[in-house]
Order: C-alpha cells, then sequence, then structure tokens
C-alpha cells in the first residue's frame, strides 16, 4: 500500500487496478488489459481517452499563462471566453457563472449564495432548501448534507439542521410507489408531499429546491413522465427557486444539451462539471439568474467586497479546456449523437430486462443502471450491496468497467463518444457478468 488515503473506497481492498494509460472509450491497466470504460470514467469523460485536439490547446495555455487568480479585478481572457459561453448556452435567464473546480464545490457555493441573497435581499431566514432522498450532490461539508446517500453521511456529523437542509422524497416509482398506485398518482403524491413539507416548514423560510433531472450516483433514477412539471407547479406557487444540479446531467449525457431541457425544468439555478471539460482538467462552473446575481452584487458593492472565491476558481488551463470541449461538443454534433446512440443503448438495457436477477432497467440517452432483485415479483431486495459489487467486479474481469451503486443497482455510463458496436460489446460482456452472477448468488444460496 501507498501513503494515500484513496476516495470513496474501501481502505480494504485499495489498488486493486492500477489505471496506466487510456484511449478513446478504452482504459488499460499496468498489465496492458483493455477496459470498455463503460462509465466514463465518473460519469465524466465525454469525449474519451487522448483527444489530441484538447491536449494541443492545453499545452499551448499552459504555455501562454500557466496561472492567474480572479481576485481583485483581475481575470484573463480564457474566463471570460467561457463564462460567456455557458451563459449563451444554459436555460437561464441572464446567467451569470462563478468558476470553480468541481460539482461538489459548486453546489457548495450556490448554498453559500442562497444564504448571501437572503440577507442582500432584506429576508435572512430565507435560507432553507429542500433536497430527495437519493439525491447526490457532493462530498464537501455543505454538499454532503444536500446528498442524500448513507455513506456519504457515516460518521461525518454533519450539520444538516444548521444548514437547512430539507428532504423530501425520491423520484423513483419502483421502489418508492404505494400498492396500486399508477406513475401519474405517484407524481401526485410526490407533488402534495413536497407541498405539505414546504407548509410545515414555512414557505417564507424555503429559498430552494435542489434536484438532478436524473439522479446519477442514487441509482440512476430517471422521473416519471410529469414530474418536473407538476415539482415545478409546486415551487413556482411560493416562489421556491429550482436548482438544476447537472455535474452528471449536462453537456450531452440524456441526449439533449442539458438535463434540464431533455426533462423540462425551468431552473433559476445550475451546477456544472464533469463533461465540462470532458474531465481532461478540474473546472466546475455555479450558475444563477441574473436578479439573483445583481442583489449580490449590489450588497457586495456595499461591503467592498464578494468574499467568496477559490485560487484555483477561473484557472486558466481548466477555463481553455473546457471552452474547447464545448466547440467540440458543438461542432461534432455531439449531443445530437449521443441521443441516437443512446437511443440503441438503452434498447440493448431493457432487452436485458427479462434475466432472472434483474428487477428493473432505468436509463436515458447515454446512461443507464439496473436494480439486481433477490424476486423479480415481489421486487425483494438482496441485503447489503454485495451482489452489485460481484456483478462490477465479474464486468471487470471481462473487460468492462460498470459501476455497483446501492441497492444492489449496477450503473452504464459510457463516452458520448461511441458507436453501436461499442454498445454491443458493452451489452455482451454485461451479460456475461450477469449469467456468472446468477451462478454466485444460486451457489451462495441467496435466492
Amino acid at each position: 500500500m501507498t501513503a494515500m488515503i484513496y476516495p470513496t473506497t474501501n481502505p480494504a481492498l485499495a489498488e486493486q487496478m492500477v489505471v496506466s494509460r487510456g484511449e478513446g472509450p478504452y482504459i488499460f491497466d499496468k498489465q496492458g488489459k483493455r477496459y470498455l470504460e463503460g462509465m466514463a470514467g465518473l460519469w465524466c469523460t465525454a469525449l474519451g481517452y487522448g483527444n489530441e485536439e484538447i491536449i494541443e490547446v492545453a499545452q499551448r495555455q499552459m504555455r501562454e499563462l500557466s496561472f492567474s487568480h480572479m481576485f481583485g479585478g483581475k481575470t484573463h481572457p480564457a474566463a471570460i471566453e467561457l463564462a460567456n459561453k455557458i451563459a449563451d448556452m444554459v436555460p437561464i435567464q441572464d446567467g451569470r457563472v462563478f468558476l470553480g473546480n468541481s460539482g461538489s464545490d459548486a453546489n457548495d457555493t450556490l448554498l453559500k449564495l442562497v444564504r448571501y441573497h437572503a440577507e442582500a435581499s432584506g429576508n435572512p431566514h430565507r435560507i432553507k432548501v429542500i433536497a430527495r432522498e437519493q439525491g447526490y450532490h457532493g462530498v464537501t461539508l455543505a454538499s454532503a448534507a444536500l446528498t442524500a446517500i448513507p455513506t456519504n453521511h457515516a460518521h461525518f456529523q454533519l450539520p444538516f439542521e444548521a444548514l437547512g437542509v430539507l428532504r423530501t422524497g425520491s423520484a423513483h416509482f419502483y421502489r418508492g410507489a404505494q400498492e396500486g398506485e399508477t406513475e401519474a398518482d405517484f407524481v401526485e403524491r410526490r407533488a402534495r408531499e413536497l407541498d405539505s413539507l414546504i407548509l410545515a416548514e414555512g414557505p417564507e423560510t424555503i429559498a430552494a429546491m435542489i434536484a438532478e433531472p436524473v439522479s446519477g450516483a442514487g441509482g440512476v433514477i430517471v422521473p416519471p413522465e410529469g414530474y418536473f412539471a407538476a415539482i415545478q407547479a409546486v415551487l413556482d406557487r411560493y416562489g421556491i427557486w429550482l436548482w438544476d444540479d447537472e455535474v452528471i446531467c449536462g453537456f450531452g449525457r440524456l441526449g439533449a444539451d442539458f438535463g434540464a431541457n431533455k426533462m423540462a425544468m425551468r431552473p433559476q439555478m445550475m451546477t456544472l462539471a464533469k463533461a465540462l471539460s470532458s474531465a481532461y482538467v478540474p473546472v466546475s462552473a455555479a450558475v444563477v439568474q441574473g436578479d439573483i446575481a445583481d442583489c449580490i452584487n449590489a450588497s457586495a458593492t456595499e461591503v467592498g467586497v464578494f468574499g467568496h472565491g477559490y485560487t484555483y476558481s477561473g484557472h486558466p488551463l481548466g477555463c481553455a479546456v473546457a471552452s474547447k470541449v464545448i466547440d467540440i461538443y458543438q461542432r461534432d454534433n455531439i449531443f445530437e449523437h449521443a441521443d441516437t446512440v443512446g437511443g440503441y443503448l438503452q434498447n440493448r438495457l431493457r432487452a436485458l430486462s427479462d434475466h432472472p436477477l434483474i428487477g428493473e432497467v432505468s436509463g436515458v440517452g447515454m446512461i443507464g443502471a439496473m436494480e439486481l432483485v433477490a424476486n423479480k415479483a415481489t421486487k425483494k431486495p438482496f441485503a447489503g450491496m454485495k451482489v452489485g459489487q460481484f456483478c462490477a467486479r465479474a464486468a471487470e474481469e471481462n473487460g468492462l468497467i460498470v459501476r455497483p451503486l446501492g441497492g444492489n443497482r449496477v450503473a452504464v455510463c459510457p463516452p458520448l463518444i461511441i458507436e453501436n458496436e461499442h454498445v454491443d460489446e458493452l451489452i455482451d460482456k454485461l451479460s456475461s457478468a450477469l449469467n456468472t452472477t446468477l451462478e454466485w448468488v444460486r451457489a451462495e444460496k441467496l435466492v
């Protein structure tokens, strides 16, 4: 073992694979074994590995301006260009952009801006944020409190109450529906529950509700038809902002530029990261509606400074790379390609539904998941996560990277550049892993 403390890893199982290089949609371990990267790294390497155009831009930017901060009135061309490109793309009125380093810090930034705006607007108590069960929004102290996944909470003593974090139900119909409920009934109930929560807490104390268009790390939960329209109607009734976490769904993942457009969301705030730079370098963006930014700027001008920012906010390298990545997305019609190949992927994933282990297949565009269950008819779950973890390891043995998630769900999220033949490779290797898992489950008498 090295001196490393590894992120989101069982310390007893660290360093099982050393990744040595990547090429297109594949990665290679130090022994030279090739794997189809069925998770695009961590939902992020949209353009795959080794894109020479991106590498060239990165080298040029490092030679021109390797670093410049943006405190105290300083800026640089790469940051200005990227902020303007993002503002032109996002479905937010007069969007204003704060640049950071990761999805976690982008969500942390917006939580701070919510609180700053409350003071600046003369509504100091309007700071609470509603977050959904099964949502994932990061791992900083604040963004982890917004997250609703037990493994991200255990032992961290997160200050949920102090941060004003409220919880409402997830959009997961398969696990959340009551007996006899249709999808329309489920959506209506979730909207009623949200309305009741708001009234119980006091609408005047709630600023925003944060939601992913499709929940990623929470299990690839695709909301039923009409879900966001019903949720939006409740929020609009009380003047509560919709905070759209696009860290996974943004830039083509769902087969559209943003998940908000795919799912008919009307957000006032957004967070972006991951595919913003195709994960070639760290960069993130927190975007707010113009009137929110104007209120904050007016107050900060009175104070004399806006007292928030990171050393690496708007780092020239991250900005230059992200700007080039956006150019490639638009020039090469990557979002349209993701929609087309994503349709093929979804059809092939759904064809696995008859497998004895699979209770649900969910997905849209270039993201999907399946839930492994002990009994398909009753939806009886397996205890713990070991069945999903076994399946992921079996896929790895076959040369495919997938990701086990809580509730024995197994996710796929390949690079957006893949073609149908890569989908066929993914499904063939995943099918083999499922069959190996079924043999193991029967041998262990888990069914």
